[in-house]
């Protein structure tokens, strides 16, 4: 939700009028965003919470989010719920005074064709990651693998970029087992078809012409309008208890040297077993290097490991410690581009994956699942601003199954401890592979920007967006 919010954001910074339709549990993170965009722009939007038929669907009450489902018993559940959360969005735009001219739609909400605007999906993708996903739906060439770690090609840049994967690697759909029912999938897919565009987040210059391929291929309009992140830059800290966070990590970062210190973060659903953290966590405390490691699901955690973090660990911010660990939210934008950052270990979400470039910093990766494994292949193979820690299959979640079918089973760690200092050794040295990994990223962080300055690559995308809408 929170880039599709900045892309509201930078819409009305260009002048365009915009309605973020949104749940009750993201209405209070969407407003923030939009507050922070400025008087001028915050003045454009109308921030409209509907709510969310978790229960009608047999969901848990406040169940408004796929990472919030609590089971893959649940997920076509979830699916259940978001075509009925549809029908209600669709009721209530038809009833505004003024129509939409142009929707801007998540994946999941079919509903936007039935408007009759000109319609865009935003996948939260970037567009190699769905040029990927065009000639694997197309071509298929994970169905004649002979088993789940056979690698075949999937050849959507030319030469000199040649990219295998393996089937286990692929995004849940693409999988034998899969949690999402099959009429969904059809209809998801079917959507994507009838679209007049698509917008992603991301910038011309990033991807070696994905964007213009992914046109090509599906005869679509396709929008790079990003980093949609750096529409915050430089927003000011209050006294909520989020920003109380954000500052003991700046006044952290602040005592350390800098480019000297590893962010470690894998994304707002990223958690990972009690062993296979454990073995994290005794890589970390003991590399060379202050880390900043950020832990999502720490409350759920068995008592030996939390009682290990407590031990190993710094929650408080004190500037001599080596390992400050925050439990739940960080502020990710404002620590990667602070000067102390080095580098960053990152599950390769594209939206961690978008705001590392911007600001500049070389990462180490660990695919989780979803399209993460095809965000890996571009930032290691394409553009050669990360190292692999040499993950080869996804971690079992909600979202995916496990090898055998079963998702939730008490999983074993994939990754020694060994293993991930071999990476981040890697990912920090000094020496001419590490200094040309960092000046292509800082190159890549001056085209970031230059793209949403006036007359940029984005910029422009942005008002060929307005003029959509403008019919």
């Amino acid at each position: 939700m929170i880039p599709m919010a900045d892309i509201g954001c930078l819409l009305a910074a260009h002048g365009a009028p915009v309605t973020i339709i949104t749940t009750p549990k993201s209405s209070q993170l969407v407003q923030g965003r939009v507050d922070r965009a400025g008087q001028e722009g915050s003045a454009r939007i109308t921030v409209t919470a509907l709510p969310f038929p978790a229960a009608e669907a047999g969901l848990p009450d406040g169940c408004e989010r796929l990472d919030h489902v609590p089971s893959a018993d649940l997920v076509p559940n979830f699916f259940d719920a978001t075509a009925l959360f549809g029908e209600a969005v669709a009721q209530h735009c038809r009833r505004l005074l003024t129509p939409p001219s142009c929707v801007v739609a998540g994946m999941c909400n079919t509903w936007a064709r039935q408007l009759g605007a000109p319609c865009f999906i935003f996948h939260g993708f970037g567009a190699f990651a769905l040029l990927c996903y065009e000639y694997l739906n197309t071509h298929k060439p994970h169905e004649a693998a002979a088993s789940p770690d056979e690698l075949f090609d999937v050849p959507v840049l030319p030469p000199p970029f040649g990219f295998k994967l393996a089937r286990r690697q692929l995004p849940r759909q693409f999988q034998p087992c899969c949690s999402i029912p099959e009429h969904r999938l059809r209809e998801l897919r079917a959507f994507e078809m009838a679209v007049d565009g698509v917008v992603v987040n991301s910038f011309d210059e990033l991807e070696h012409g994905s964007a213009a391929h992914l046109a090509a291929t599906t005869g679509k309009t396709v929008l790079a309008v990003g980093p949609v992140s750096l529409c915050r830059a430089g927003a000011r800290l209050d006294d909520s208890d989020d920003d109380a966070i954000a500052r003991r990590c700046m006044a952290w970062l602040d005592a350390k040297n800098s480019k000297s210190v590893v962010y470690v973060s894998f994304g707002s659903a990223g958690r990972m077993p009690p062993a296979q953290l454990m073995q994290l966590g005794l890589a970390l405390v003991s590399c060379p290097w202050p880390v900043l490691w950020v832990i999502k699901g720490a409350d759920t955690l068995p008592d030996d490991v939390d009682e290990w973090l407590q031990k190993n660990t710094d929650a408080d911010g004190l500037p001599e410690s080596q390992c400050l660990a925050v439990r739940g939210w960080a502020p990710q934008v404002a620590i990667l581009e602070h000067p102390a950052v080095g580098g960053f270990l990152t599950h390769c979400g594209w939206g961690s994956t978008l705001e590392s470039v911007a600001a500049g910093v070389p990462m180490a990766t660990w695919p989780f699942y979803a399209e993460q494994f095809l965000n890996e292949k571009l930032i290691v193979d394409v553009l050669g601003i990360g190292v692999p820690v040499g993950v080869r299959k996804m971690t079992d979640s909600v979202r995916s199954c496990g090898e055998d079918g079963a998702a939730g089973k008490k999983a074993e760690a994939d990754v020694g401890m060994e293993k991930v200092k071999r990476a981040l050794d890697v990912l920090m040295d000094g020496g001419v592979d590490g200094e040309a990994r960092r000046t292509k990223a800082e190159e890549l962080k001056a085209k970031a920007k230059a793209a949403l300055e006036h007359g940029g690559s984005s910029y422009m995308n942005l008002e060929r967006l307005i003029q959509f809408a403008a019919g």
